[in-house]
C-alpha cells in the first residue's frame, strides 16, 4: 500500500511520466523557505546562480533538512522503493518579467545515470502558473529517448541550453500549475519545458532528484549522493555528509569539489568547466 500517493496516482505517474499536485508544505513553511533563500541571497550580494545554484543542500542546512522531508520521501518511496539517495538539487528561479525559459528536453540525456529510475520532485516556493512560466509536461514522452541538440542560449536556464531536436507539439503540453508548498513529480525521461515569467514577482522552484540506491553513475569516474532513506547495499555513490552550519568553509569546499565533478559529466564534450549563471 502506498505511503502518501494513492494507487491511482502511482499508476498515473507510471503511465504519463508525471503526477501533480502533491501537498508538501504549509503556506507558512513555504514563506519561511523563501525568506531563508532571499536572506542568503542578500548575504551573497545577489541572486543565487552558477555553481552555487546546484546542490545547495550541501552547504545550506535548511535545504539539507528539506530533502529529507518525510512527505516528500513518502511520495518518492511509493514509486522508487524504500532505499533512496538524493542525487542532486537545483534552484530554478525566474525573475519578474525575465526572458529566462526552459526548452523542451529530457533530463536523462546528459545526467549519465545507469537507470531511468530517477524522479524529480519540483517544489514550488512561489506560485507556478501560466503567467510566470510554470513547467509543462508532455504525457507519455518518458517511454522513449529523443535526440537532443545544444544551443547554449543565454536565456535558457538549462546547463547546455539543450533542447529536443525534433518538433514538439506544444499544444499537447500539460501545465503543472502549483500553489506554494505543492510539488510535481516527474520521470527523468519526461519531456518538459517552461516559458518566461511575465509576472511582477519571482517564480521560485526547487528541484530535488532522487534515485534508488542501485542506480550508479555510468559516465563519470566518481559521483556522490546523500542517503535520505533506507540503506545503501550497493555503495555506488560516495556518501555526502550533512553541513553542520550554513556556508561553513568545509562544506563550501566540499560543494565546489562535488559540483566540479558533476560539471564534467553534464558538460562532457563542450569544454565548459562551470555551470552557467
Amino acid at each position: 500500500m502506498p505511503k502518501l500517493l494513492s494507487d491511482d496516482a502511482v499508476e498515473k505517474y507510471k503511465r504519463d511520466g508525471y503526477y501533480f499536485p502533491v501537498d508538501i508544505l504549509s503556506e507558512a513553511e513555504t514563506r519561511e523557505l523563501r525568506r531563508r533563500l532571499e536572506a542568503h541571497e542578500s548575504e551573497m550580494g545577489g541572486p543565487i546562480q552558477g555553481d552555487r545554484r546546484h546542490k545547495p543542500h550541501l552547504y545550506l542546512t535548511w535545504l539539507n533538512d528539506l530533502i529529507r522531508n518525510p512527505r516528500i520521501l513518502d511520495a518518492v518511496e511509493d514509486v522508487l522503493g524504500p532505499n533512496l539517495f538524493c542525487w542532486s538539487t537545483s534552484f530554478f528561479i525566474k525573475e519578474a518579467a525575465d526572458p529566462g525559459f526552459v526548452s523542451w528536453h529530457q533530463d536523462a540525456t546528459y545526467w549519465g545515470l545507469s537507470s531511468p529510475d530517477v524522479m524529480t520532485v519540483w517544489l514550488a516556493f512561489t506560485p507556478a502558473n501560466l503567467l510566470n512560466g510554470c513547467m509543462k509536461f508532455m504525457p507519455g514522452s518518458h517511454l522513449v529517448q529523443l535526440e537532443h541538440r545544444d544551443t547554449f542560449d543565454k536565456n535558457n536556464l538549462l546547463s547546455r541550453g539543450q533542447e529536443i531536436a525534433v518538433n514538439v507539439d506544444e499544444a499537447k503540453g500539460v501545465p503543472a500549475i502549483l500553489k506554494p508548498g505543492q510539488a510535481s513529480l516527474h520521470h527523468v525521461l519526461l519531456a518538459h519545458g517552461s516559458e518566461p515569467n511575465k509576472s511582477n514577482d519571482r517564480r521560485i522552484g526547487f528541484a530535488i532528484r532522487y534515485v534508488p540506491t542501485y542506480v550508479k553513475q555510468a559516465v563519470g569516474a566518481e559521483d556522490s549522493a546523500t542517503l535520505v532513506r533506507g540503506i545503501d547495499a550497493y555503495r555506488n555513490f560516495e556518501h555526502e555528509p550533512r553541513p553542520t552550519a550554513d556556508c561553513e568553509p568545509e562544506a563550501l569546499a566540499r560543494h565546489a569539489a562535488i559540483v566540479g565533478r558533476q560539471v564534467q559529466v553534464l558538460y562532457r564534450g563542450t569544454g565548459q568547466e562551470h555551470f552557467r549563471p
